[in-house]
């Protein structure tokens, strides 16, 4: 019993160690075959669909950015898993502001519900506006 357990934990401790590596790498179409079908995010872009839908119109309204992502920490348990994460970043438009070059630190957490290696639900908070450091 217990080594299923483990064995779960690092199944979906995995998963979400792949969807960071392809949210990075902008890979969405490898992002959305590990999305559910009824995925939603809370604390993200308002008015996403759910879905792969929602991560497509997610990268959309992005823009351009070059990140680099430093993964924290990871914690998993049951069906759950929190990621927290540093990024720097360099993009064209932060916020509908466009502004060559914004170069922005934050840090974020997600949280992501994982059932049968799709991911179901996410929940972020991250330091959106505190990490802007101008050009």
């Amino acid at each position: 019993m217990i080594t299923t357990t483990i064995n779960k934990q690092e199944e979906i401790r995995l998963t979400a160690v792949r969807w960071f590596e392809f949210m990075i790498k902008g890979d969405v179409e490898k992002l959305c075959a590990m999305t559910d079908p009824g995925w939603i995010i809370n604390g993200g872009l308002p008015g996403l669909p759910p879905g792969p839908a929602g991560i497509r119109t997610l990268f959309e309204n992005v823009g351009p950015v070059k990140q680099q992502w430093m993964i924290n920490d990871i914690i998993a348990e049951r069906d759950k898993v929190v990621v927290r994460a540093t990024n720097r970043s360099i993009q064209d438009i932060f916020l509908e502001f466009k502004d060559h070059e914004c170069r922005q630190v934050s840090s974020a957490i997600f949280i992501h519900k994982i059932i049968n290696g799709k991911v179901v639900e996410t929940w972020r908070n991250a330091d959106d506006l505190g990490g802007a450091a101008g050009k």
